[in-house]
């Protein structure tokens, strides 16, 4: 039986499109006729372009028949993170203040992408600003769970996880401040990748806090993964924090061998926190990489349990700085009812403003205050280089790090919302990787005994992408887990 377009890989697409074997135009089709079909259950998808999209296929065909290089990327159908900036559609962040802003250019990865002759599905929901695990802070709709559509699809990329989980696309964009791919990407059983900071660049991202904030992909498997950042990849003249570093071509990192690879395991990351199923599942990847050759180094990361105060004080107050631009004055929401400038500030962000981005505007607001700015954001400046300093030193015992990606599978929805700091829990395993600034990969595990994505999470030195990427193929292809189909269609 014939496998349809729609389930393809984005490497077979792509070779695909470029022998002339099948084209861009039919890969194109299909995946909007799998919106079409899934999306009304799955709601990952805020805008469809389906007239853009089928322009940018034809060209990438009229590429082809003319002979000429149609791009390393060449027909592989994208969703485009609601937070990134495109001249196509809307960039709305998922947040009433920006529902009707259109982008006056493209950020420097859709300029990237289009060069390469990725074809743009559409934008992909996300919790409003980033600010969420679970993509219930969207205004724009409730994105499920392709697994179990009563569960979230986890956040803040749950669109683009889920999209992916579901066929939808075969590449999706997201971006990571505090687990935001590798999370969602756990949850949804597919592959998700935050490079280094400053190895993609930020240029067109709408910032949540920007000493974090980087933008990576989520893709079927791990080869995906390395193609789509040999394209996203390099330095930027218009971002300022993009690395000059020449970009490897990360397919090459593919050796499926982990031998003689050293593989530490935190103590921190295996406690009474960690889900019984999760850490079953970990421990089996434990033996698949002993198996393979890997030498288990037992470490430490003493400072693990500071990290979600420290990041909450440090993402907070780079919110509150970020955000005081949508002031309802230049662009964004205007509350029709001010009379006065100061009612014009005051209604237009509490009422345009989600109660979660409120709510990191005032505490980062409150830690950069008179008074608590050294005893707040300035001392979880210090613990944060405490715990990139957990990590160098781990680093000299090990190639990489790894764990469980989160430690509880996807949950239902409204499990959390009402309780934060529950919700912020999640992210225990994820946001020393931002705080560090380092590079971190989510890979499938197996499912629970519920049928639910287990991830697991591995962690490198900076710039280590390719060890990571070599880590997690070879794992992707000797463990055996396949997790098959989500019960969607």
């Amino acid at each position: 039986m014939t496998t349809p377009l729609y389930k393809k890989t984005a490497r077979e697409i792509r070779d695909a499109v470029r022998s002339g074997a099948v084209t861009a135009t039919a890969v194109t089709e299909a995946h909007l006729a799998r919106i079409a079909e899934v999306d009304p259950k799955v709601d990952a998808f805020t805008q469809i372009w389906t007239d853009e999209a089928l322009a940018q296929a034809a060209a990438v065909d009229a590429k082809v028949k003319q002979g000429v290089d149609p791009g390393p990327m060449a027909g592989v159908p994208v969703g485009v993170k609601e937070l990134i900036c495109t001249r196509t559609g809307k960039t709305t962040c998922a947040s009433k203040i920006l529902e009707n802003f259109r982008s006056p250019y493209d950020a420097t990865i859709i300029k990237k992408l289009d060069a390469a002759g990725a074809i743009f599905l559409g934008k992909v929901n996300m919790d409003e600003f980033a600010m969420g695990s679970s993509t219930e802070r969207s205004t724009l709709k409730t994105t499920k769970n392709p697994w179990n559509l009563k569960c979230v699809p986890g956040g803040s990329s749950g669109g683009s996880a889920a999209a992916i989980s579901a066929d939808e696309c075969a590449m999706a964009i997201g971006s990571d401040t505090g687990g935001s791919i590798r999370q969602p990407a756990a949850l949804c059983g597919c592959v998700g990748i935050k490079p280094t900071y400053g190895r993609v660049s930020r240029y067109g991202l709408v910032a949540f806090a920007s000493s974090l904030d980087q933008i990576g992909p989520l893709t079927k498997n791990v080869e995906d993964a390395a193609l789509s950042l040999n394209t996203l990849c390099g330095r930027d003249p218009l971002d300022a924090t993009s690395a000059d570093l020449p970009v490897p071509d990360f397919t090459k990192a593919l050796t499926g061998d982990v031998k003689g690879l050293r593989v530490g395991l935190p103590k921190e990351y295996f406690t009474e926190a960690l889900n019984a199923e999760m850490r079953e599942k970990v421990e089996a990847a434990v033996d698949v990489f002993r198996r393979g050759g890997a030498e288990i180094v037992p470490v430490s990361l003493p400072h693990t349990d500071y990290a979600i105060a420290t990041y909450y004080i440090i993402c907070t107050a780079e919110a509150s700085a970020n955000l005081a631009r949508f002031d309802g004055v230049r662009y964004g929401y205007r509350h029709p009812g001010a009379k006065t400038v100061e009612e014009m500030y005051v209604l237009s962000k509490s009422e345009a403003f989600g109660p979660e981005v409120r709510r990191r505007i005032m505490l980062g607001t409150y830690v950069l205050s008179s008074g608590y700015y050294d005893a707040y954001y300035l001392k979880a400046q210090k613990v944060r280089r405490l715990i990139k300093k957990d990590f160098d030193d781990a680093f000299e015992q090990c190639d990489f790090v790894m764990g469980p990606t989160s430690p509880i599978p996807s949950f239902e929805f409204g499990a959390k919302t009402e309780n934060p700091l529950e919700m912020y829990l999640a992210d225990i395993y994820t946001i020393s990787v931002n705080l560090a600034t380092l590079p971190g990969i989510s890979i499938p595990c197996g499912l629970t005994a519920s049928g639910l994505p287990a991830g697991l999470q591995m962690i490198g030195r900076p710039f280590g992408e390719e060890t990571l990427l070599r880590a997690a193929h070879c794992y992707e292809q000797t463990s055996g887990i396949t997790l098959g189909e989500p019960p969607i269609a």
